[in-house]
C-alpha cells in the first residue's frame, strides 16, 4: 500500500511519536506544519550533535546502523516535502562520520538518494553531512541553522519558528537521530502496534544512557513506563558495597532523583509531574562516594564555558552562578552562605525567565534540584 506524504505523516501522528532529543515535541505535527508551507524548497536537519553530557545513544545508532539513519531521513524528507537533508554531526564522532559517508555513497549508487529516487518521479532528495565544532549551543535547533550557514553558532529569536523560516530562511524540519530511527518501525509495524508499547502519553521504546557509579554502564532500550529502579537493576545497580546517593536525569540541564524515588515511571508525563525531565535520556548515577559539591561546580563551569554570550542573562548569569558555587563548595562566602544561596537562586531564576534559548533557561535546573531535592542547601550552609 502506497501511503504518500500525507499518509506517512498520519501514521507518525497516530503513533504519537514525540521528539527524543529533549524537547518532546510531537513529530507528526512538526512534519505537517512544514509540509503545509507554500514556500520552497523545504529542508530537513538531522540533529546528530549529541553534546549533552552523559549522552551517547545517537553515536551507537549511527555506528551500529548508519543505513537506518539515511532511510529515516529520506522518509522524513518525503513526508515533509524536503529536497535536501543536512546531517549535523558531532565533530568528535570520526567513526560515525566514516560509516555515514559510506552509507550515503551506497544509497546514491542504488538510487535511494539523488534525483527521482526509488521510482518516485519528481521526488528528489539528497543528504549532506555537516560537522559541528564542539559547541554545546549548536544542539539548539536554530543555532544549528547558523552553523550550517557558516555563521557563529547562536540561537535565533522565535517566532518565526523553523517550520516557517528555518535553514536558509526556508521551512525546515529538525529531528534528533533517535526520533527519526523510530519512523521505519512505525511504518513497518503500524501505528497501533507502536502505541501498544509504552504509555498513552509516551508511546514506544526509549534509549537511556546509563553512566556514573553503575556496575554495567551503557545504552539500554526499554519501553516508556519502565521504572527508574527497574532500569538501574538492568545495569546492575551501584557497585557492591556502595549505596545510591542520587540519579541525575536528563543530563547537565536535567534534575536529580533521590534513592526513595526509584519507583518513578520513566515517561514524559511522570517525569514532568515529579519536577524533573527525561531530556535526551541521560541517567547518571551517583553513589555515596561521589562529591556532590564538586559535581555541581563542574556543571556550573560547563554552562559558563558553553554559553554563546549572545544574551546578557545567560552570559553574565552562568558566570555568577559558577562564582557562587565556588564560594559555597570552598566554604568562602562573601558574607554568609545563606546570602550566596539567595544570590544563586535569584540568578538562576533570572536566567530561566529571560534567556533567549534553552541553554540559559536550564543552566540552573540541576543545581536547583540538588539544593531542594537532595538537601544540598543545608549542607552548603553549614
Amino acid at each position: 500500500m502506497l501511503l504518500g506524504p500525507a499518509g506517512v505523516i498520519r501514521e507518525v501522528s497516530d503513533a504519537k511519536l514525540m521528539g527524543r532529543g529533549g524537547a518532546a515535541f510531537p513529530t507528526g505535527r512538526k512534519w505537517s506544519a512544514t509540509a503545509g508551507q507554500p514556500v520552497r524548497p523545504h529542508y530537513l536537519v538531522c540533529n546528530a550533535d549529541e553534546s549533552e553530557p552523559g549522552t551517547f545513544k545517537d553515536r551507537l545508532l549511527m555506528e551500529g546502523d548508519p543505513f537506518a539513519v539515511i532511510e529515516s531521513m529520506t522518509i522524513a524528507g518525503f513526508a515533509a516535502g524536503c529536497s535536501r537533508g543536512y546531517l549535523y554531526l558531532r565533530g568528535e564522532y570520526p567513526r560515525a562520520l566514516h560509516l555515514l559517508r559510506n552509507a550515503i555513497s551506497k544509497a546514491r549508487e542504488r538510487n535511494f538518494l539523488g534525483e527521482n529516487i526509488m521510482g518516485h518521479e519528481g521526488f528528489s532528495f539528497d543528504i549532506e553531512i555537516r560537522r559541528g565544532a564542539g559547541a554545546y549551543i549548536c544542539g539548539e535547533e536554530t543555532a544549528i541553522f547558523n552553523s550550517i550557514e557558516g555563521f557563529r553558532g547562536e540561537p535565533r529569536s522565535k517566532p518565526p519558528f523553523p517550520v516557517e523560516k528555518g535553514l536558509f530562511g526556508k521551512p525546515t524540519v529538525v529531528n534528533n537521530v533517535e526520533t527519526l530511527v523510530n519512523v521505519p518501525v512505525i511504518l513497518t509495524e503500524g501505528c497501533e502496534a507502536y502505541t501498544r508499547m509504552g504509555t498513552d502519553g509516551s508511546t514506544g521504546p526509549k534509549l537511556f544512557c546509563l553512566s556514573g557509579n553503575v556496575s554495567r554502564p551503557g545504552v539500554y532500550e526499554v519501553p516508556f513506563g519502565t521504572t527508574l529502579g527497574e532500569l538501574l537493576d538492568l545495569a546492575g545497580g551501584v557497585p557492591p558495597g556502595r549505596e545510591l546517593r542520587a540519579v541525575l536525569l536528563g543530563g547537565a540541564a536535567g534534575g536529580f532523583v533521590r534513592p526513595d524515588e526509584l519507583d518513578l515511571p520513566l515517561t514524559l508525563e511522570d517525569a514532568r509531574a515529579a519536577g524533573t525531565t527525561l531530556g535526551s535520556g541521560v541517567v547518571l548515577v551517583l553513589d555515596d562516594t561521589a562529591d556532590l559539591g564538586s559535581f555541581l561546580l563542574r556543571i556550573a563551569a560547563f554552562f559558563r564555558d558553553e554559553s554563546c554570550g549572545q544574551c546578557v542573562p545567560c552570559r553574565i548569569g552562568t558566570v555568577r552562578q559558577e562564582e557562587a558555587m565556588h564560594r559555597l563548595v570552598g566554604k568562602r562566602p562573601l558574607s554568609t552562605s545563606a546570602a550566596d544561596l539567595q544570590l544563586l537562586r535569584e540568578v538562576g531564576q533570572v536566567m530561566r525567565d529571560s534567556s533567549i534559548c534553552g541553554l540559559g533557561q536550564t543552566a540552573w535546573n540541576a543545581i536547583e534540584s540538588a539544593l531542594d531535592r537532595l538537601g544540598y542547601a543545608e549542607e552548603a550552609a553549614k
